[in-house]
């Protein structure tokens, strides 16, 4: 087979309904267009020196471009597909030609020419067509919702309706400046998302996500329920560098899935527990699905501080549900990993334990003060260096070419997401329909905390369904945060409030996306498997409200307050986990279940977190007293006999 056949069948495309011919050329020339999205964005982090909307433009030109050949295979009828083709060719213009008219744009100030108009009306198209072709219509509608609003503002009555703005004004805001397509959020993908998501790539094509799964193993094999246990270390692990709830459960969950039935999980829960542990990997630093560069371009904040404000709520939410696992397998009395154990991690780290230096370099280099895409280009250069260290590890020219074009077709959605989230940011912007939006939800709350912060829950739940991570970030932050932040919250409570919400829907019905994908391997069924991981997965709900009573949990406050919200959350999640589970030692009744429920809302009574008043004090010490009896009948009570039921 020579080079290019073995090429081919690396880097070729789904291909529905495209002739074999156009499948080769629209696979080759995709990989082509994703090594130069690829150099643009290595060379922007490392060197800079590109102005941010040439580089911006040039990237999401490429990027259209290229999902076009990639949509287009998809497509029955062949005049759609051939429209497909010609819209891609047309979408690498825009880019090109902001390069080289730049400083005449710059001299007219950013004013539209016809020119110009036809060229926004292009990119929308495009843009629309890659949104439906990737993410479904949700996004669509709401960008072609926020286009009408601009444009026809005028016939709206009261104080929602708004004097209009024609095309040329809108391309002019939308296209020709960084408000609209290339705006902040278009300059995350660029510097951050693209970045992260190839770093991710390239551990995964050298085996660090194989390393993970066996350390993982190695750590819990000999424990009951190890294989379950195992799935959820290693699965949150891959996610820290994975980007994608949905990937990482069919990266990870391909050989920890089948592992977990061997051993006696169902294949409903088997699935539930992959499906929960990789969205942990979306809340916990070191990248966060890239939302924690969003966060902190948005707040206006270091990242380290948002990377240090995310660990402690994802180590609760990767505590209970490593509770809930040993709980089920408990419960099930399910059978040890005899291939695991210390000697086994041992061995592992011993053979390819360096395929996880350039993660740790770039925690080091991160918390060092670096900037993350310097060091994100450190450590890719450091995992092309450790790679041929071994042959199995070794990655030629074929292994970069399949990095890249994997690269580009993990990170299509995000950047369409980002693309139409920039339409209705910029249009948000333009007609000051987003502070609107805030006062409206606290006018709906009646200033009430509590009930504004259920509403808000509610508007990220439904506005995160199917998005991917940064993306449903990005929406919530512009139209849902700064109604909790008029409120008095801290920006960080506000948006790690929203974050979370906007992410649950991965493993919530109707939509659980993540949930669907691990029910697709396990063989059960994918609604069962849904409302088996939000069980699994129930703390994900919980904790946001302890961002409002307890911000210490976010760094936030005195050490005291930080101290006393850590060790409160603690004994939370717990509780609610083991309620939630049924079974601890033993089954335990309902009452003993809703004791732990009362207990845990005593707890987290809606006071700071260092209230020394009579009742705060007293709700929270009985809440403790109540968890602390609860656990200690729990334990100390003889099992329940087994009653046999013989046969008539």
């Amino acid at each position: 087979m020579s080079f290019l056949s073995q090429l081919y069948s690396k880097i070729a495309l789904p291909n529905e309904h495209g002739t074999k011919k156009e499948a080769i050329i629209a696979s080759f020339l995709y990989t082509i267009l994703a090594v130069g999205v690829t150099a643009i964005v290595i060379w922007g982090a490392y060197f800079g020196g590109i102005t941010a909307l040439v580089l911006r433009s040039m990237f999401y030109s490429m990027v259209a471009m290229a999902g076009l050949f990639a949509v287009s295979l998809e497509t029955r009828f062949v005049p759609t597909r051939v429209i497909f083709y010609i819209l891609g060719i047309i979408a690498l213009v825009p880019g090109i030609y902001l390069w080289h008219s730049y400083f005449d744009i710059v001299m007219r100030g950013a004013l539209s020419t016809q020119v110009d108009e036809w060229m926004f009306i292009a990119l929308v198209i495009i843009t629309l067509i890659l949104v439906r072709k990737t993410l479904g219509w949700a996004l669509l509608i709401l960008s072609v919702t926020a286009l009408l609003y601009a444009y026809f503002g005028y016939v709206i009555p009261g104080k929602y309706g708004h004097g209009g703005y024609d095309l040329a004004r809108l391309a002019s805001t939308l296209f020709l400046s960084t408000e609209g397509f290339y705006g902040a959020p278009m300059g995350v993908a660029v510097e951050y998302i693209f970045l992260f998501a190839l770093l991710g790539t390239l551990l995964m094509q050298i085996g660090t996500g194989e390393v993970f799964v066996d350390v993982a193993r190695g750590v819990t094999g000999r424990i009951q329920g190890g294989p379950g246990l195992s799935a959820a270390v290693s699965s949150t692990l891959v996610g820290t560098i994975n980007g994608s709830a949905v990937a990482n459960v069919v990266t990870t969950g391909t050989f920890t899935i089948p592992l977990m039935k061997r051993v006696g999980y169902s294949a409903k829960l088997a699935g539930a527990i992959e499906a929960a542990a990789s969205s942990a990997g979306q809340i916990l630093p070191p990248v966060m699905g890239a939302a924690a560069f969003l966060m902190a371009e948005i707040i206006g904040v270091p990242y380290s501080t948002i990377a240090l404000a995310a660990l402690v709520p994802g180590l609760l939410y990767v505590l209970a549900l490593l509770v809930a696992v040993r709980l089920e397998a408990g419960k099930l009395d399910l059978a040890r990993d005899t291939t695991g154990g210390v000697g086994f991690l041992i061995e592992t780290l011993k053979t390819r334990g360096y395929l996880l230096l350039p993660l740790i370099g770039i925690i080091v280099l991160l918390f060092m003060g670096m900037t993350p895409t310097r060091a994100a280009v450190y450590c890719i250069g450091f995992a092309l260096l450790i790679s041929p260290w071994r042959k199995e590890t070794r990655i030629g020219l074929t292994g970069l070419l399949v990095v890249c074009r994997n690269t580009l077709f993990a990170t299509l959605p995000i950047v369409a997401a980002v693309a139409a989230a920039g339409i209705v940011i910029g249009v948000l912007n333009l007609t000051g329909m987003g502070l609107m939006l805030s006062s409206l939800i606290v006018e709906v709350g009646a200033g009430n905390i509590w009930a504004i912060l259920l509403l808000t829950a509610l508007a990220s739940f439904v506005l995160g369904m199917g998005l991917p991570t940064s993306a449903a970030y990005l929406l919530l932050a512009v139209l849902v945060a700064p109604a909790l932040t008029q409120l008095g919250l801290p920006a960080i409570s506000a948006h790690m409030f929203i974050f979370y919400f906007g992410l649950v829907s991965a493993i919530t019905p109707p939509v659980a996306l993540a949930a669907y994908a691990a029910a697709s391997i396990s063989g059960a069924d994918a609604n069962e498997t849904a409302v088996e991981s939000i069980r699994l997965g129930f703390v994900k709900l919980l904790v946001p409200f302890l961002f409002v009573t307890m911000p210490g949990i976010l760094m936030i406050g005195t050490p005291l307050q930080i101290v006393l919200g850590i060790v409160f959350a603690a004994f939370a999640v717990i509780s609610i986990t083991v309620a939630f589970a049924g079974w601890l030692v033993r089954p335990i009744s309902w009452l003993e279940r809703g004791a732990l429920v009362v207990g845990t809302a005593l707890v987290c009574w809606p006071t700071p977190v260092d209230a020394t008043d009579a009742v705060t004090l007293g709700a929270r010490l009985a809440g403790l007293a109540i968890i602390g009896l609860s656990i200690f009948r729990m334990v100390t009570a003889a099992p329940r006999p087994t009653i046999e039921v013989q046969p008539n």
